[in-house]
């Protein structure tokens, strides 16, 4: 038998002007403009231009003598709210999940695809008809990188289903080898052996270093990954020298051949958010331009919405105007606060910044970086770690040094001997200066990384120097390793 109950609970909700903020302050500098351009497309009421004194707020008394409502030149609601939400502060680009905007990239130019590339390459080859079919289905199965990881049989079905082609593998590896001979050298390799096998063939040199080159890839390539040289040297018959100019060939190969075939590469051109100067010891920091536009209220909207109160014509048209001036106000209002509100929380959450790490930024010298955590700085201007967190990872600074990232200046605390605190990246920064002065043919473990560093005065585990190392992308003792 189902009851009737009342029941009361507590839960936290996002309003859309929050959202509105949080949209565009993790939005970097270089997209501002063009969010900024996208709400003055979609709302008249936003204009750009220095505020005026006197807007939708002022005193109605101002326009008691210079206001009556024109009914000729009454607004057109069909040019503005067919596809509007009256009822509330919606902004353009506003949605359920404000986040995807966070996984953007900016725009990018026009480039040559690595599949057009091999296509083109593909047409010269003078096929025939179904060989040409079995190629554009191998160019398609190509990734990114460069390779085919597709199996062959798979390949085969593929064509025998969507291009009714009757085929077998030794017909399929017969034109594989033809688009391996494409440019660039390794490409439709089905493993790293194979790419760097096919690399090495097409070098012209016929001497001895190239043949053990290619004799340690074709033969003895899982003991070369190993780093297992002195195996390799006494299978091969080959002395020390010859061995070690082999082995210095192989690692100048290109390990993904397609990642480097597209013309027009990815480039996200940087535009630092904060200016920050060193004006004989003081530091002064501000606000790239782009992060303060000017702008304002449309001051026609609200002489037209004040008209509109004043009018004794209550019918449903003009009421529907009126709801639609007064929401096209507000969300120009609440914009324009956003906008403000973005510039002081910017600016707050650097001046911390600079603050904790006023020695680094005076002399560029990273030892000089502190300890901070995101806490520290959220804890400081008095806003939640979620905001400090989407300033930093956006934002950058121009310095005298160079243009850093904030997050570049977020680390943990290692306690040293003495009981002081410094930066993580001052540790890993130490590291890495031991393992590039190792001797490589003996190079130093993590538990004579351990020993070395304590000896410095930094107290960390083994398992930290390990965490450290692999931050640093630096590989384990064995693969540095070299005759």
């Amino acid at each position: 038998m189902q009851k009737l109950g009342l029941s009361q609970t507590l839960t936290q909700k996002l309003s859309p002007q929050q959202i509105q903020f949080i949209k565009l302050l993790q939005i970097p500098t270089a997209e501002l403009d063009t969010r900024i351009e996208q709400e003055l497309e979609v709302n008249p009421a936003l204009e750009e231009g220095r505020e005026e004194e006197t807007v939708a707020d002022s005193n109605e008394e101002e326009y008691e003598d210079n206001n009556e409502l024109d009914t000729s030149d009454e607004i057109s609601l069909e040019d503005y709210i067919a596809d509007d939400d009256i009822g509330g502060y919606k902004m353009q680009g506003d949605g359920n999940n404000y986040r995807d905007e966070e996984e953007r990239d900016m725009p990018i130019p026009m480039q040559t695809s690595l599949n057009d590339q091999l296509m083109s390459q593909l047409n010269f080859l003078g096929l025939d008809e179904r060989q040409y079919v079995i190629g554009q289905q191998l160019v398609g199965s190509i990734e990114s990188d460069g390779y085919i990881r597709r199996e062959l049989e798979s390949i085969i079905n593929d064509l025998a289903f969507s291009q009714n082609i009757e085929t077998n593998l030794e017909e399929v590896e017969e034109v594989l080898q033809k688009i391996q001979a494409f440019d660039p050298p390794g490409i439709a390799a089905r493993n790293l052996q194979e790419c760097l096998y096919l690399q090495l063939l097409r070098k012209v040199d016929c001497d001895k270093v190239l043949e053990t080159a290619q004799a340690i890839i074709r033969d003895h390539f899982q003991e070369f990954t190993k780093k297992h040289f002195d195996k390799i040297t006494k299978k091969l018959g080959v002395d020390d020298e010859t061995m070690r100019e082999a082995v210095s060939i192989i690692t100048k190969l290109n390990p993904k051949p397609g990642s480097d075939a597209v013309s027009g590469a990815k480039t996200q051109y940087i535009i630092p958010d904060f200016i920050l100067v060193n004006n004989s010891s003081k530091l002064e920091l501000s606000l790239n331009s782009k992060n303060a536009p000017e702008l304002r209220i449309n001051r026609a909207y609200a002489d037209m919405l004040h008209a509109y109160d004043k009018s004794n014509k209550k019918d449903k048209k003009l009421k529907e105007t009126v709801t639609f001036v007064k929401q096209k106000l507000d969300s120009a209002k609440w914009f324009i606060d956003a906008i403000k509100q973005r510039q002081q929380t910017l600016l707050n959450t650097m001046q911390t910044i600079v603050k904790y790490q006023y020695d680094f930024f005076l002399e560029g010298d990273e030892s000089k970086l502190k300890p901070m955590i995101l806490k520290d700085i959220a804890n400081e201007i008095g806003m939640d770690i979620s905001t400090v967190s989407r300033v930093a990872n956006s934002k950058s600074v121009q310095t005298e040094f160079g243009i850093y990232p904030l997050k570049y200046f977020f680390s943990e605390g290692i306690a040293t001997d003495s009981g002081e605190d410094v930066s993580s990246r001052e540790v890993k920064n130490y590291l890495k200066q031991l393992v590039d002065n190792e001797d490589k043919r003996k190079p130093l473990s993590d538990d004579k990384l351990e020993k070395m560093l304590k000896q410095k005065g930094y107290n960390i585990a083994r398992r930290t120097v390990a965490k450290y190392r692999e931050q640093l992308q630096i590989p384990v003792a064995r693969l540095r390793k070299e005759l």
